[in-house]
């Protein structure tokens, strides 16, 4: 019915039209989809203005004269605002050049097989014709059916040109092959490494939108070992790709922190969509490059790569033009905690541990024990399943605890507030000094979390420090 909309509008005006592009590449593949792109012999926004007429109430037509597109969102049968929309976007068919030193091409006018020659890949050149003689053609000048058949990615021209004149697609070369799980064609992958260097010319917020893209996928390793084989990755996150490799001194070495860090990724993504819970599982060990030192008689190590890595996470941020706000420091607060449930499985678990670390954690605790249960990697199967074993008590310390004292996002029970009015101070150092012995000794058990203990404990401990409560004073 919509499409046969779109069909009727082009006749009114003597235009032809195709639906082009992803649509009909997950239609065939069985994949959900909301965006329609149709590509006509003429007019775009002429087109998109007579098809939203079609429609009752009419939908709002988005302009984008620049580019010369336009776009509408209609809702499928039962026509109803409470579904999600259909997304169609009108262009008329054209055929692009670029120049070296830039993404952006000098377009023209042109014919149905101009504008499928400027696809990126064989399996978005796929064109459906919604013109009546016609309609529901399949036109595939490149073999994309087979393409899709044989789930392979490559270029519908040669790909050094291809990649050379838009070097973004090679990162969507990458997230196809993870979203899809097909394979990048032999030519098409050695092309992406031959003109890597090229991804420079490509904004860093293009850049990480795909690579958002490719770490929301079901398995992100695939993506990132791709990014990384190409070399592409070296230059967009030379961070990450500085994780690679194992060191050997007097026959000890390390593992492999990269594809450790791939696992990881892997472990987690397994039990959430979250893209914040990601990027922690990806910059978790993000500092042991830094941090890493050969100890005689112990071995490698990596101390306060933890603390490190949480100092490291606003820069990579913000060179990847990652959001600078409470996304990034609830990242870098897993970052610096993901070590802490670990440790707590190797030593008697204290009650003052646990409380210490959920006061850390706050409300951030669930997604922490997520990212450090996915931390434990080892081709040991029997190790692994020790150390899940061992986690799993913590874990269930982590519930008494918080059962019993309500420490999640806990704040003492006696303020900076309090103890300014009590012994009539302004804001100083004493008072936060006085403060943090209180949350201490509460932490640490030596005092309940009420304020009655507290407070009596302010007293006795303020009297130590030598502060006098105002009456005293007065």
């Amino acid at each position: 019915m919509m499409l046969g909309k779109i069909g009727e509008a082009a006749k009114e005006l003597q235009l032809s039209c195709f639906l082009i592009g992803g649509f009909v590449r997950d239609k065939i593949l069985g994949r959900e989809t909301k965006d329609m792109d149709i590509v006509c012999l003429g007019d775009g926004i002429l087109l998109a203005q007579k098809v939203a007429e079609k429609f009752k109430p009419a939908p709002e037509v988005h302009y984008f004269k620049n580019f010369g597109t336009a776009q509408i969102k209609v809702y499928s049968a039962p026509f109803t605002t409470d579904s999600i929309p259909f997304e169609i976007e009108f262009v008329g068919a054209r055929k692009e050049s670029y120049s070296y030193d830039s993404r952006k091409p000098d377009v023209e006018k042109g014919s149905l097989e101009d504008d499928q020659k400027r696809r990126d890949f064989t399996i978005n050149a796929l064109a459906i014709s919604l013109n009546k003689e016609n309609y529901g053609e399949l036109i595939d000048p490149f073999n994309g059916i087979t393409d899709l058949e044989n789930k392979i990615i490559q270029t519908p021209l040669l790909p050094d040109q291809t990649f050379s004149d838009d070097p973004l697609r090679m990162m969507r070369a990458v997230r196809f092959a993870a979203q899809l799980d097909f394979t990048i064609d032999e030519k098409t992958f050695k092309a992406i490494g031959k003109n890597a260097d090229r991804i420079k010319i490509v904004s860093s917020e293009r850049i990480t939108d795909e690579l958002n893209k490719i770490l929301l996928t079901k398995k992100p390793s695939v993506g990132f070992d791709l990014l990384y084989k190409s070399g592409l990755l070296k230059i967009i996150f030379p961070q990450m790709v500085a994780l690679a490799g194992a060191e050997y001194i007097d026959g000890k070495g390390h593992k492999d922190n990269f594809y450790h860090t791939l696992q990881v990724v892997d472990n987690i993504s397994e039990n959430t969509n979250d893209l914040w819970l990601r990027w922690a599982a990806v910059l978790h060990d993000i500092a042991k490059p830094g941090t890493k030192k050969f100890e005689d008689g112990h071995g490698w190590t990596f101390h306060g790569h933890e603390v490190v890595g949480a100092r490291m996470v606003p820069k990579v941020f913000s060179q990847l033009k990652l959001p600078l706000n409470e996304k990034m420091k609830f990242v870098q607060k897993l970052v610096e905690l993901h070590l802490r449930p670990i440790s707590l499985t190797k030593e008697n678990i204290t009650d003052s541990a646990i409380r210490r670390l959920l006061f850390d954690a706050g409300d951030d605790i669930d997604g922490l024990m997520m990212l450090c249960r996915a931390d434990i990697t080892s081709k040991n199967k029997i190790k692994v399943k020790r150390y899940l074993e061992n986690f799993e008590m913590v874990v269930t310390r982590l519930e008494e605890v918080e059962q019993k004292d309500q420490l999640r996002n806990w704040q003492p029970p006696i303020s900076g507030e309090i103890i300014m009015k009590e012994f009539d101070l302004a804001p100083c150092k004493k008072v936060g000094d006085l403060k943090t012995v209180i949350r201490e000794a509460i932490l640490d058990g030596v005092i309940g979390n009420d304020y009655k203990e507290a407070y009596k404990y302010m007293l006795e401990k303020a009297a130590e420090m030598g502060i006098k409560n105002a009456k005293m004073k007065n």
